[in-house]
C-alpha cells in the first residue's frame, strides 16, 4: 500500500510538520522542536506516532517472511541480531507478526498508521485467545485510548464466549507462571508471575490489605515510596504468615447484581469490572466468606464524619463497586486509597459522598499540582482534571 503524503502546519508558529511516502518509504522530517508551541509539539508527536504504526506494519511483513521461508526461530534471531531485542521481545514480535498476517482489517489499519501499535498487539493477541469480531475491534481501537480499549477487549472477549467466559480463564490457568532470580546486574532478586484473573485478584486483595497494613504502621514523616511498600508487603506475606496460615483481609471481593424477579445473582465481576463465569463465582461461594452489602445505608456507617480520617473497609467496598478503578489514570482499584474532595485538612467529612479512588500517583496530582475532582451531571461519574 502507498502511503498518502500529510502535513500540517501549525499557524501561530509557521512551524511545518511533514511525514512523507514515496514507494511505500516512510520519514518524517526533523524539526527544531524547542521551536514549536505546545499544540505544534501535539500534532508532532501524532506524527511520529503514524509513522511508528507503520514501520511497525513493515516490520511485521518482513518477519511474516522470513518465517514463510524458514520458520519463527529464525525470524526470532533475526530480530534479536538486527534489532538488539531481547529473546522475549523478539518472540513476542514474531507471534504478533504472524497473528497480524491472518487479521487483514487489524494489518491494514496499523499499516494507514489508524491505530497504534499498542492497539494492534492486543487485537493480534487475543485473536490467539478467543474468536472476535476483528471489524469491531478495529473500530473501537481507532477512537479509545489504550487503557479504555483494553477494557473494550476483554468485554468482547466475554460477550463472544459460548461457554461465559470458562475456556479464556482455563487457558489463563493453563498459562500461569511464575520466576524467581537473582539479577546479574543488580545482585537483586526478582519475582515475577503470571495468573489467571481469579487468582490474580485474589494475591492483589492479600497483597493491598498488607500494604495498607503497612502505611498506618509507618511513620507519616518517613514514609517509603509506594514501590517499596508493596515491597515490604509481599515479603512479610511470604515470610511472616499468620499463625492460622492465612493473612487478614483476603476475602475476595467480587460484586453482582442481584435479580429481584428470578431470586439469582447475575454479571458477576471482579472489582476491577473484569467478569467472571458464573460458576466460578459458585465455586467460591463454597471456600469464601459471603458479605452481601447494601450501600447507601447508614447502618454500614457510610457516613463517618470528622469521627475517623481513615475510610472504613465498608466504605472502602462501596467504593470499589461506585468507582470501579482510580478516577485519574484507570488503575485497579485495589491499589488505591479513598481521597476527600474536601480535604481532611479543609474540615472535610469521611462520608462516602466525599470519598473517591485515587492511586498515589494521582493522589499527588491531587495534593501537589492542583488537580481537581469533577463529577459528570450526567453520569454522576467522578474523574479527575488538570488545573486550568
Amino acid at each position: 500500500m502507498e502511503l498518502a503524503s500529510a502535513s500540517t502546519l501549525i499557524d501561530e508558529d509557521s512551524v511545518w510538520v511533514q511525514t512523507s511516502a514515496a514507494a511505500g518509504a516512510v520519514s518524517v522530517e526533523a524539526v527544531d522542536v524547542a521551536g514549536l508551541s505546545d499544540a505544534g509539539l501535539s500534532v508532532r508527536l501524532g506524527v511520529i506516532g503514524r509513522a511508528e504504526s507503520r514501520l511497525a506494519a513493515m516490520k511485521s511483513q518482513v518477519l511474516v517472511e522470513v518465517g514463510r521461508r524458514h520458520d519463527s526461530e529464525v525470524a526470532q534471531r533475526l530480530v534479536r541480531d538486527e534489532l538488539r531485542s531481547s529473546s522475549r521481545e523478539a518472540k513476542r514480535d514474531v507471534e504478533s507478526a504472524a497473528r497480524l498476517a491472518e487479521l487483514p482489517a487489524t494489518a491494514e489499519a496499523l499499516e494507514s498508521g489508524g491505530i497504534p501499535v499498542g492497539h494492534a498487539r492486543l487485537i493480534a493477541r487475543v485473536s490467539g485467545e478467543s474468536n472476535i469480531d476483528e471489524t469491531l475491534l478495529v473500530n473501537a481501537a481507532n477512537e479509545q485510548q489504550f487503557d479504555d480499549f483494553v477494557r473494550t477487549v476483554k468485554r468482547h472477549q466475554q460477550d463472544v464466549a459460548d461457554d461465559d467466559g470458562k475456556s479464556l480463564l482455563d487457558r489463563q490457568r493453563k498459562n500461569r507462571k511464575a520466576r524467581f532470580f537473582e539479577s546479574a546486574e543488580t545482585g537483586m532478586f526478582v519475582l515475577s508471575g503470571e495468573f489467571d484473573q481469579i487468582t490474580g485478584a485474589r494475591i492483589a486483595t492479600a497483597l493491598t490489605a498488607k500494604e495498607r497494613q503497612i502505611w498506618h504502621n509507618e511513620d507519616s514523616k518517613a514514609r517509603p515510596t509506594p514501590a517499596q511498600r508493596m515491597a515490604d508487603a509481599l515479603a512479610e506475606l511470604i515470610l511472616q504468615p499468620s499463625g492460622d496460615g492465612r493473612s487478614s483481609g483476603t476475602d475476595l471481593l467480587v460484586i453482582a447484581d442481584y435479580d429481584t424477579v428470578q431470586q439469582q445473582l447475575n454479571n458477576p465481576r471482579l472489582a476491577d469490572g473484569s467478569a467472571i463465569p458464573i460458576n466460578e463465582l459458585r465455586r467460591l461461594a463454597l471456600k469464601a466468606n459471603i458479605l452481601p452489602s447494601i450501600f447507601d445505608t447508614k447502618a454500614q456507617e457510610m457516613w463517618l464524619g470528622r469521627r475517623l480520617r481513615t475510610a472504613s473497609e465498608a466504605q472502602r467496598i462501596a467504593l470499589i463497586a461506585r468507582d470501579q478503578r482510580c478516577i485519574g489514570c484507570s488503575a485497579n482499584p485495589l491499589w488505591c486509597r479513598a481521597h476527600h474532595i474536601i480535604w481532611w485538612s479543609h474540615n472535610g467529612p469521611t462520608d462516602l459522598d466525599n470519598l473517591v479512588l485515587v492511586c498515589d500517583d494521582c493522589h499527588h496530582k491531587i495534593h501537589d499540582h492542583q488537580w481537581q475532582v469533577h463529577r459528570n451531571p450526567r453520569t454522576h461519574k467522578y474523574s479527575l482534571k488538570p488545573p486550568i
